[in-house]
């Protein structure tokens, strides 16, 4: 037996353990935790879920610590004499000292050994102070506000208020109902000074046309002399605002949002993919907010995207199957749809058929218009190009919300190579049928009335009636964004999922239904698909990208599948800004 000593082995505290990983302990309404360093208070706290009520903070936007409904109570450890060492609890933690002021928690960051109340009487004193001095000029009148039901001053005023007021005096009396820009109204005598909306137009939409004049009690918010809130980001503003100061035009008097149901989804008005929550009653849609994805659109979008979603129902969709008949559409049932387009298709070669495909369409859709092809004996398969001005912040020039996908799916690096072939063996006359698929060629497509004329048959599938719908022997009408589920790749690789949020109206079906049914007639066997996940299940079996992945687990944040190398503009800004200290991101 050896009689070398065995080693001591040192038994760290986890207040020690906290130094190696770069955090700091800090103690939250008594229970320590540990973050790491330079973490704002009101930050440290939120992800302990302990509450602190604030106004002006934003964590994607800097910190002006002027709303003041953030105050706690902060301590630390007494300076010991010198000469003396501090004393420690069993844990390895110094005593705090409280301070006998408040600190607002959204400007202050943590540091070792702190202690922090969120409770107690000194905190709730000044909470009900600020509360009292935020109502003092504030109209009373919630029943008619557009901001009720999440009304974060009224929220508050329950929770952290006094319940009485003690101003008896008349209340200062600002502008309402003005109109600063095309899609927003400020309504000013609600404004709680908080400047949200000014610090977003300058930081984020980098158009710093808001500002405060005036001083104390009458100060007001207003748009800079010859100059209107006309942004497209300027709706972000109204969802920033915890009162009703600020709101859209579209949305202003149209519904309660407590009937409201919110659907998590995704736009697709361009290739970024913005996150987004579709607000329904019913079978309507009565607005669109953000959503929410730091690696996509952080918590902002475009007016010109959130706006896009009035033709869903409108006047010109397209309910039921149509198929022309001396020189007219007529309706049809579905089966009499699929069997006719079934026998038409059958009388053609595969050189004298093309599909135009969307770069629209979901991965599933975009799955099946490919195993169509096949049926059909490999005929030339496109989708429409769809191109614009970027905005350097969320609009991409890629205006197609799935050209990744379609890449993917599609096996092809170019989805919209064979355009022009498909066009030009039209005219040639070696094209004698073409199923145009969720797009009106003749409008975005460069296809003349006399290419479609020239045809033996045409079939078009589409929301909307249209000059290609016009022009087509048979129409069958699909479902639009917030109608249907599936998937889509946005241009930084990351898979996403659509959500319904409404019914397709009246006869209208699911794209991805309408192709399996089609593909069956043709005498194709796309496999058992009787839901969606049957067919993300089937194309992920033949897409390597989506490979172990199923519709469920893509999330509400989506998942990564591939790197193409583009970068938001958007979030480089933010990035950035959170680097230099700015904000938190």
């Amino acid at each position: 037996m050896s009689d070398t000593p065995s080693a001591t082995v040192e038994i760290k505290l986890p207040k020690d353990l906290a130094a190696e990983k770069g955090m700091v302990n800090v103690q939250i309404d008594g229970s320590w935790h540990q973050f790491p360093k330079g973490t704002r208070i009101i930050e440290a706290c939120r992800q302990v879920k302990v509450e602190v009520p604030h106004y002006c903070y934003h964590p994607k936007l800097s910190v002006p610590g002027n709303c003041r409904m953030c105050l706690v109570q902060m301590g630390m450890p007494p300076r010991p004499a010198p000469g003396q060492e501090p004393t420690r609890d069993d844990q390895g933690y110094e005593p705090i000292g409280w301070m006998p002021r408040p600190v607002i928690a959204c400007a202050n960051t943590i540091s070792e050994n702190m202690g922090i109340r969120t409770q107690g009487e000194l905190v709730e004193k000044c909470r009900e102070g600020v509360m009292e001095f935020l109502l003092i000029n504030h109209p009373l009148d919630c029943p008619i506000c557009d901001q009720a039901g999440e009304c974060r001053l009224q929220e508050q005023s329950v929770g952290y208020g006094r319940g009485v007021s003690r101003f008896v005096d008349m209340k200062v009396k600002k502008p309402k109902n003005v109109e600063i820009g095309p899609r927003i109204r400020l309504d000013d005598e609600r404004c709680i000074m908080c400047s949200r909306c000014i610090r977003f137009m300058d930081e984020v939409a980098g158009d710093p046309v808001l500002g405060f004049t005036q001083r104390g009690t009458h100060t007001t918010l207003t748009v800079h002399p010859g100059r209107l809130l006309d942004s497209n980001y300027s709706l972000n503003t109204a969802d920033l605002c915890p009162v009703g100061a600020l709101t859209s035009n579209d949305f202003r008097f149209q519904m309660r949002v407590w009937f409201l149901k919110e659907t998590p989804t995704i736009d697709v008005n361009c290739g970024t993919g913005t996150n987004i929550t579709v607000w329904t009653r019913g079978n309507t849609i009565h607005r669109i907010t953000p959503r929410r994805n730091n690696e996509v659109n952080s918590d902002w979008m475009p007016d010109s995207h959130r706006l896009n979603f009035h033709y869903i129902d409108g006047e010109n969709r397209l309910t039921e199957p149509l198929a022309k008949s001396g020189g007219t559409h007529q309706a049809v049932s579905w089966a009499e749809a699929i069997e006719s387009a079934a026998a038409r298709l059958k009388g053609f070669a595969a050189s004298e058929t093309a599909i135009i495909a969307s770069g629209r369409m979901t991965n599933e859709e975009l799955f099946l218009v490919r195993e169509l092809s096949v049926v059909l004996g490999e005929s030339l398969l496109s989708i429409v190009p769809r191109t614009g001005e970027p905005d350097g912040l969320l609009v991409a020039a890629d205006r197609n919300p799935n050209t990744t996908g379609a890449k993917l799916v599609l096996g092809v690096e170019d989805p919209a190579s064979d355009l022009s072939a498909i066009r030009e063996g039209i005219r040639r006359g070696g094209i004698k049928a073409l199923i145009v698929l969720g797009e009106d060629v003749m409008t975005d497509a460069d296809f003349t009335a006399e290419d479609l004329e020239s045809l033996d048959f045409l079939m078009q599938t589409h929301l909307l009636a249209n000059p290609t719908a016009s022009a087509a022997d048979l129409v069958l009408p699909g479902a639009a964004f917030a109608e249907k589920r599936g998937s889509m790749v946005n241009l930084t690789g990351r898979l996403q999922r659509l959500n319904r949020a409404v019914e397709p109206p009246a006869s209208a079906k699911d794209d991805w239904e309408i192709l399996r049914d089609l593909i069956h007639a043709l005498g194709g066997n796309p496999g058992d698909l009787n839901l969606i996940e049957d067919a993300f299940r089937a194309m992920a079996s033949a897409v390597p990208a989506f490979d172990g992945l199923t519709l469920s687990k893509i999330g509400h944040q989506g998942h990564q599948v591939i790197e193409t190398g583009y970068q938001i503009p958007l979030l480089a800004n933010e990035r950035a800004a959170k680097a230099a200290g700015k904000i938190n991101g």
